[in-house]
């Protein structure tokens, strides 16, 4: 499927556990429109929320690219945090597509990086970005996404990963003193149960049960809010460490694909707490990588602070599917 085309308009779209995402981009030199937004929740599957955002956009699409928060199987993907099952094919037959694409959410992420437009994120650190290589991309949100995006012959090949299910264990005295309190996911601490939005909780609650006191039952949410209404309370100092906890994660992912082309945050998570990020000690979190440390300093890091980058990639993809090295062939829905 070499001459494979998209045919316009082109509604993109981006499904999480918690929030649906949809944009309509008429043509493929036109500029994306504004997001809709719903919860994933109040619909049963993606056609009833795909008429719902349509009516608001204003135009019908031709064609559909979603990205979804759990694993694609060929022309299927399962939700991991929500009960949709979406099957390519049948949304084209019920919608009357003419063409839809799915992508892994971290998979389309990947794929997003060579469109993120300039002042979208915010530079971690003073090594910048600009030298070729993998890159990465982690995010957390109801889940924690991971991903990479290499390039080849000028087309982007995207990996997708499941890195967010292994396990994750501490480092330092710190850590180590709460480790025990960490409250435990299917019977596990992996890097999604201590580092996706939940997690943040589960990182104060286990904090504050090592320090002695009572253990608290604040959600991410009220844990965020507190520590913003008390920059000096305990709530803050968990946020702090938790960025911490994000940086060495970052870094890991970092070295394991040699991502000299750099590091990207994205997430629900991450933007709303850019406050309590100290760029210093995320670097030294990031760059404590022995006997790998001196590749570590090397990979530049950043974070995405606009929701909509991965519906501009995505939109990217459709105006020019040549640059990107996707199976069509066996993941086209028509």
């Amino acid at each position: 499927m070499s001459e494979f085309v998209i045919p316009f308009p082109v509604v993109v779209v981006d499904v999480g556990g918690t929030n649906a995402r949809f944009a309509l981009q008429p043509a493929p030199d036109s500029p994306l429109g504004a997001a809709i937004h719903l919860k994933t929740h109040d619909y049963p599957g993606l056609v009833e929320a795909a008429e719902a955002a349509v009516a608001r956009l204003g135009a019908r699409p031709r064609s559909l690219l979603v990205c979804g928060a759990g694993p694609v199987d060929g022309r299927r993907l399962k939700l991991t945090n929500a009960p949709w099952t979406m099957d390519g094919p049948q949304t084209a037959r019920r919608l009357g597509l003419a063409q839809g694409l799915l992508f892994n959410d971290f998979e389309a992420q990947a794929l997003s990086l060579p469109a993120i437009p300039p002042g979208w994120s915010k530079q971690i650190g003073a090594v910048g970005f600009g030298s070729r290589g993998p890159q990465v991309i982690l995010g957390p949100g109801t889940g924690l996404g991971i991903g990479a995006l290499v390039e080849a012959a000028g087309r982007h090949t995207p990996l997708a990963s499941e890195a967010c299910h292994i396990d994750f264990g501490p480092v330092g005295d710190e850590e180590s003193a709460l480790w025990p309190h960490l409250e435990r996911v299917y019977g596990r601490v992996t890097t999604e149960s201590v580092l996706a939005g939940p997690g943040l909780a589960r990182v104060h609650a286990a904090r504050v049960a090592a320090l002695g006191w009572p253990r608290p039952t604040l959600d991410a949410p009220a844990v965020v809010a507190a520590a913003t209404a008390n920059p000096a309370g305990e709530e803050a100092a968990s946020l702090r460490l938790y960025w911490r906890m994000v940086a060495r994660f970052a870094g890991d992912m970092g070295v394991t694909f040699v991502a000299t082309g750099g590091v990207t945050l994205a997430g629900g998570v991450l933007p709303r707490i850019v406050d309590f990020l100290d760029d210093s000690a995320f670097r030294g979190a990031f760059e404590a990588k022995a006997p790998v440390d001196a590749l570590a300093r090397r990979i530049p890091t950043r974070l995405v602070i606009r929701a909509d980058a991965v519906l501009v990639g995505m939109a990217a993809i459709a105006a020019a599917p040549q640059r990107y090295a996707i199976d069509y062939a066996a993941r086209a829905w028509a």
